[in-house]
């Protein structure tokens, strides 16, 4: 890649006020990287299409300054009012060169030093500074206020501007990421979407009707609506005659859409800007409104966004992105590298890990206490493997509980971590432990279960309908059986069952009868499902019954845990009216799962409950 990619901001829900943050005006415009180093200069949208051309008098300026340097800002068209215009800026013409505006916020490079290393507060003294000096009204630095977020949103609603930006102070520049440390502030909706159709015009409309909508969704086109309205005879004309180059017959969509006229289909090659009143559960936006052109935006950006909008509450309590020692009663955990990134795509960092499990405490710690653990370990993320540890260590905290348990396999002991309290939960996942791996037993019961597990392990040719048909086969034989089940999602591809024991039976007892379940399971789907673990002998389409995972020692990611996959998921309890076609377990992740407990309570709890009689079990299926 020859161009940066800058950092990007997480949508929150409404403004707030916060001490650790700055707030800046949301300008609407073109987002563009400006890099003026030995006398060439490299002026860019976020994907590097080159706005050096399009917008002279700003690349005049840049060229002026006299320091090598690497901006991020918003190329602003200003209308009558001095307000942020983006339709105008859309026609674009030189006799406006005066309301052109680059409004910068952001400093990466200076004199070819890399400065994305300093707090935001201090790489934005240095650019004021910058821009102070440079003296030229086309180039502007995006002040701020800071703690007052209520106050600054108040005053863009006022004046009908987009929103606002609220950033840590101390936030760090990371290029490609998109940060809860930058947060938007919308007062107006709009989005992108991908231009695929037009309608017929109507009465005494020229050009067409309405332009057909859609947005990718796990790789496909999905429709979104239509709209008609946010045109005039100009905009008509320029549209219709850039959709000529790119009709089709082919529709893109795999479904009928529902218009009042005749469609003409195009290729999904434009974007365009449009705000609405609200976006259904399905993708389908209300009242559009056509805005302008993006040729600033391909069409792969244009992806429909499963994030929940970041609350309020969550953000004011975010772990601070330096080392923290933190007390809780008379216990003590130093806390380190809290900004190192662990999701590189996503942006969330270490400290957004232990920021998730101390908030999820209350309802992860009855499935770790008193249980050994497994230590998987993650320290630089997800960007490899990370390696398992089942002995404390020399360096565990004297307050953390232990259970020596003897391994046969090596014929030693080993020092189990047990998680009873929040103060170890936090200082496990500072040792890097996305996920929470515990024991099917507890220290008590330590031969005997309190749940089975029936892992369903899809391989890379299963779709994840087939997996929840397995798991649907899996509920029937069990409900036959007269053994209640419950379900979560694994966090990655596939779906874990459980059937609550209550500490009752051996683990050699619980593994048999998940064998018996197993069985029956690929007998009913024997073209999609097998019994053979070895990925190197099972056939390429077919999914793996894991009944083995009943066995003294092992471990799965327990309810609640993060998983370290793309997109942070979580593995998350589910009802099983929610096991049908069209359930994805990427709707489950580090920013949504709150919001669903908070409706759903605990749908796991009876998994820890009495259990069932496994001979009455048994005696029915046979």
């Amino acid at each position: 890649m020859d161009h940066v990619t800058p950092m990007l901001a997480t949508l929150a829900d409404k403004a707030f006020d916060s001490s650790n943050f700055i707030y800046e005006i949301k300008w609407d415009g073109y987002r563009a990287i400006a890099e003026w180093e030995n006398k060439q200069l490299k002026f860019y949208s976020r994907n590097g299409l080159s706005f050096a051309e399009k917008f002279p008098s700003i690349a005049q300026a840049l060229q002026n300054i006299k320091h090598d340097l690497v901006l991020d800002g918003e190329i602003v068209l200003l209308n009558s009012k001095g307000h942020p215009d983006f339709q105008q800026l859309q026609h674009y013409e030189d006799e406006q060169e005066p309301n052109l505006v680059y409004y910068v916020f952001d400093l990466l490079f200076l004199d070819q030093k890399n400065v994305q290393h300093l707090p935001l507060i201090q790489r934005k003294e240095l650019l004021k500074e910058l821009l102070y000096v440079a003296n030229n009204p086309v180039l502007k630095y995006s002040d701020h206020i800071v703690g007052e977020g209520k106050k600054m949103f108040k005053a863009a609603v006022a004046k009908n501007l987009e929103g606002i930006m609220a950033k840590k102070a101390d936030s760090l520049y990371r290029t490609g990421i998109r940060s809860r440390e930058w947060l938007k502030i919308k007062n107006q909706k709009s989005r992108e979407a991908i231009i695929v159709g037009y309608t017929k015009p109507r009465n005494s409309r020229k050009y067409f009707g309405a332009l057909i909508m859609a947005q990718y969704v796990n790789g496909a086109l999905q429709y979104m609506g239509h709209t008609g309205t946010g045109f005039n005879e100009k905009t008509l004309k320029d549209l219709w005659e850039k959709m000529q180059l790119l009709v089709t017959k082919q529709s893109p969509f795999t479904k009928t859409v529902k218009v009042n006229m005749p469609v003409t289909w195009i290729k999904p090659k434009l974007v365009c800007q449009v705000s609405f009143t609200e976006e259904t559960n399905d993708g389908l936006l209300r009242h559009p409104v056509f805005q302008g052109l993006r040729d600033d935006k391909s069409t792969n950006e244009v992806i429909k966004e499963n994030e929940e909008p970041q609350t309020v509450d969550v953000m004011k309590e975010i772990i601070p992105t330096a080392d923290l020692l933190l007390k809780i009663g008379s216990k003590s955990i130093q806390l380190s590298n809290l900004s190192k990134i662990f999701w590189p795509k996503e942006g969330f960092t270490k400290g957004d890990v232990i920021e998730y499990y101390k908030k999820i405490a209350p309802y992860l710690l009855p499935y770790l206490k008193n249980r050994p653990l497994s230590l998987k370990r993650n320290p630089n993320g997800i960007i490899d493997d990370g390696f398992y540890q089942k002995d404390a260590g020399e360096n565990a905290p004297s307050w953390i509980k232990k259970i020596d348990i003897h391994s046969a396999s090596n014929n030693k002991t080993i020092h189990y971590i047990m998680c009873n309290d929040l103060t170890s939960l936090l200082y496990i996942a500072n040792l890097g432990c996305i996920e929470m791996n515990p024991w099917f037993s507890t220290a008590n019961k330590i031969d005997k279960p309190d749940y089975m597990v029936i892992d369903i392990d899809p391989s890379a040719n299963n779709t994840f309908d087939q997996v929840i048909e397995t798991a649907l086969m899996v509920k029937s034989i069990l409900d036959s059986a007269g053994a209640e089940s419950y379900c979560k999602t694994s966090g990655a591809t596939g779906l874990h069952i459980f059937v609550p024991m209550g500490g009752k039976y051996e683990y050699e007892q619980v593994k048999q009868f998940a064998h018996v379940i197993a069985t029956l399971t690929n007998e009913q789907l024997p073209n999609t499902t097998t019994l053979i673990r070895s990925l190197s002998k099972r056939a390429d389409n077919k999914i793996y019954i894991d009944y083995l995972q009943n066995r003294r020692g092992q471990t799965l990611a327990c309810a609640y845990s993060l998983r370290p996959k793309p997109g942070a998921p979580v593995s998350t309890p589910l009802l099983w009216k929610e096991v049908k076609p069209g359930l994805n377990p990427l709707h489950f992740t580090i920013d949504s799962i709150h919001k669903r407990i908070e409706k759903t309570g605990d749908l796991f709890a009876p998994v820890l409950a009495k259990g069932i009689d496994l001979k009455k079990c048994l005696d029915k299926l046979m």
